[in-house]
């Protein structure tokens, strides 16, 4: 094992999670709708063995940038996911651009639309109920239970997770006992004469939206016993679960599902209907529709906690370094009260505004942007002169793998999304001059000497 870093300052935090509530936490923000509609798109304009092999690459990519988090997690064993990383490890500009797409967008966002989307599942169960109040409702209570005690957000988030896993994993028993084990031969409807390279581009963003939430653990690093031990193996073995979960189930929709019966995933959002449905109503008719209905219910609420609990590390992380208003900070003993109660609002603002999923389809270029990003930094740390942590040749060739194909994946983007890149300019922009301002009025204390240092001397005297 590499030798840990020295200069960052010790792990404070009194309630600790352990290894399997860490692997909960990953499961439970990388298992979500993705994995239960992609296939429908992606078969559109691939072929069985093209879907399935997209789904390998995909998690080949997840596990590249999980075993390069997992030497980051040494080397800054510390709270605030992107942020903390980039700050120590680039520049406290990056950190700050990327910490404020993660409270505007970056988790607000998506918990406001899985809330959506466990009250319309709700809603196909009991048609009485507001689709939008339950979100509300959902939000409000799952804030609540993480907002003011670390024993009840942790039992909390582990009784969800057990709940989910156990839900999905029905799903796949299900399909995999009574569906089909045959080689399936439809073509897709806009099949191509040679190998469709764009297309198949094109779906690793359905499936790395899939599999993102693989760092998750990295965000609450200091709330974990030994973080530089603990952290990189529960970012591992969370992923390497999710990704057999993933073969699986996709198998199990490609096996029992033709392109032309995959279109529901279209209307997804108008009737709350996935690949998991279908399956499950040719296998149990009507019964089995909505126990996939309830579970997908179960699942979001669970992805909702999931996210209440991870994003507001970075929010406290940031008012720790002063980038935000001190009420943000965690408090010994206690979770960041103030911003898990800003991000929950947040969120509900998100929740009665029009077109989120649009917002967020502009802001998953800026994730991938920032997530390949921070797994190159380990490239910094290995030809930085006098730098104390030396990356493992393996941890780099998985950074390296990852930060290419993200690259490749994003000029696709850009070349059929041209939009995107004014819209990144436009953020990055505003963001260098909200860092510029914040910085000129706000100063953050060097852990050494207790002397009033300009935020980018801080993070520099926590470079390992």
């Amino acid at each position: 094992m590499t030798d840990a870093p020295v200069g960052v300052r010790p792990v404070t935090t009194t309630a600790k999670l352990g290894f399997w509530s860490g692997v909960g936490l990953v499961v439970a923000n990388m298992v979500g709708a993705g994995v239960f509609l992609s296939a429908g798109f992606m078969a559109q304009d691939l072929g069985p063995l093209t879907l399935m092999g997209a789904w390998v690459v995909g998690a080949i990519l997840a596990m590249a940038g999980a075993r390069a988090y997992a030497e980051l997690a040494l080397a800054v064993p510390r709270s605030g996911g992107e942020y903390r990383i980039l700050s120590d490890l680039l520049h406290p500009a990056l950190g700050y651009l990327a910490g404020w797409t993660s409270l505007l967008l970056g988790f607000s966002g998506p918990i406001a639309i899985a809330a959506i989307a466990a009250g319309s599942f709700l809603q196909t169960l009991i048609p009485a109920v507001s689709a939008k109040l339950t979100a509300a409702a959902v939000i409000v209570l799952v804030t609540v239970l993480h907002a003011f005690s670390h024993r009840v957000s942790h039992r909390t988030q582990n009784a969800l997770v057990v709940v989910k896993v156990a839900l999905v994993l029905g799903i796949v028993v299900l399909g995999l006992a009574l569906g089909s084990h045959e080689m399936p031969r439809w073509s897709p409807p806009n099949a191509s004469s040679g190998f469709p390279l764009a297309a198949f581009m094109s779906s690793l963003f359905y499936v790395s939206f899939a599999f993102s939430g693989w760092n998750a653990a990295i965000y609450s690093s200091e709330e974990f016993e030994n973080p530089r031990r603990s952290v990189p193996r529960i970012m591992l073995v969370g992923c390497a679960l999710v990704s057999v979960l993933y073969l699986i189930i996709n198998w199990v929709f490609v096996a029992n599902l033709t392109p032309e019966r995959a279109t529901v995933v279209f209307a997804y959002e108008e009737k709350r209907i996935t690949l998991g449905h279908l399956v499950a109503l040719d296998l149990l008719g009507t019964t089995g529709g909505q126990i996939v209905s309830a579970a997908m219910f179960v699942g979001f609420v669970s992805a909702v906690s999931a996210m209440t609990f991870a994003g507001p590390r970075v929010y406290a992380s940031m008012a720790a370094d002063g980038f935000l208003p001190r009420a943000l900070k965690e408090r010994t003993g206690r979770p960041p009260v103030g911003s898990v109660l800003l991000q929950g609002a947040l969120s509900l603002v998100l929740v009665f505004l029009q077109k989120v999923s649009a917002i967020l389809l502009n802001v998953s270029a800026i994730l991938v942007m920032f997530a390949a990003l921070t797994a190159a930094s380990l490239f910094v740390l290995r030809f930085r002169p006098g730098a104390r942590f030396r990356p493992r040749p393996a941890s780099l060739v998985a950074a390296g793998i990852f930060s290419t194909f993200s690259a490749w994946m994003l000029y696709f983007a850009f070349r059929s999304s041209t939009h995107l890149l004014g819209w990144l300019a436009a953020v990055f922009a505003a963001a260098l001059v909200a860092y510029v301002v914040t910085r000129i009025r706000v100063s953050s204390r060097s852990p050494a000497t207790g002397k009033e240092l300009p935020p980018r001397d801080a993070a520099a005297s926590r470079l390992p």
